[in-house]
């Protein structure tokens, strides 16, 4: 796999798509992220840009990850028990001694949602099920600042997150097929909570 690549993305939807195969996960409000583990971590932008400086932390945790790891997921900070998409910004644009006290002062998480590469096997041809299960697998020996999103496949539960969730700063629900493979295409769904629409 070659650095970068170009990241899977979701199609906005105007409600969930509901039936056999469908599994959902929060969508979390912070800056796209693509973790390389290999000799040292390199993290990827969205656009494909080199973020390393500005997510030291999370890039020193990653060293835990097996050699020849690549992860998928959203660069978030908590703030008071809720994700502060300021602070990420914040965090983004600065450098120097500014972005040395926003590190030390408001620590980033990642929020995994998929893994693309294990142990130097890529799994982007892999469904859905398998990458979870193969993300599930390399974080369940480490914690914060690395974590996997919940998923779940029980659409009663993913209504419950989309009705309670924006008070933590949850943007909205994100579904996916649980047979897709990773490309970079619309192929997944998001719905936007109303309440965090401006």
């Amino acid at each position: 796999m070659e650095y970068p690549i170009a990241v899977a993305l979701a199609e906005a939807v105007a409600a969930l798509p509901v039936g056999s195969g469908w599994w959902y996960e929060p969508k979390f409000d912070g800056d796209r992220g693509v973790v390389w583990r290999r000799d040292t971590v390199r993290i990827q932008t969205r656009a494909g840009r080199d973020a390393t400086e500005q997510w030291y932390d999370i890039a020193a945790a990653a060293m835990d990850l097996p050699p020849d790891t690549v992860l998928d997921g959203e660069l978030v900070i908590w703030r008071d028990g809720r994700l502060d998409f300021a602070a990420v910004r914040s965090r983004a644009s600065a450098r120097g001694r500014r972005l040395a006290d926003l590190i030390q002062r408001r620590p980033a998480t990642f929020a995994a949602f998929d893994c693309l590469m294990l142990h130097g096997r890529d799994l982007r041809g892999r469904p859905y099920l398998d990458r979870r299960a193969a993300l599930l697998e390399v974080l369940e020996s480490l914690g914060p600042p690395l974590q996997a999103v919940p998923a779940t496949d029980d659409v009663d539960v993913a209504h419950v997150w989309y009705e309670t969730l924006p008070a933590q700063g949850i943007e909205g629900i994100v579904a996916k097929a649980e047979t897709s493979t990773y490309r970079p295409t619309r192929a997944w769904k998001k719905i936007r909570n109303r309440m965090n629409c401006s």
